[in-house]
């Protein structure tokens, strides 16, 4: 519940931000919208990512482990 509380927040000012940078002459709900969609994308290519990359560790220790 915490972290959903974050996201609105982090996204209505990414998304006032984004409306400003690009000149949109957007209300306030399109622009809260904005911005928390894409914190809700942004947060999950991030956790995408690093699930990744956390894999690809696993499987680089395990290569390399034998090695040593």
């Amino acid at each position: 519940m915490g972290n959903l509380i974050i996201i609105i927040i982090v996204g209505t000012a990414a998304g006032f931000i984004a409306t400003r940078m690009f000149k949109l002459n957007l209300g306030v709900p399109q622009t809260i919208a904005i911005g928390v969609l894409g914190a809700l994308i942004g947060g999950w290519v991030l956790r995408l990512l690093l699930a990744a990359l956390g894999m690809f560790a696993g499987l680089l220790g395990q290569s390399l482990g034998p090695l040593s």
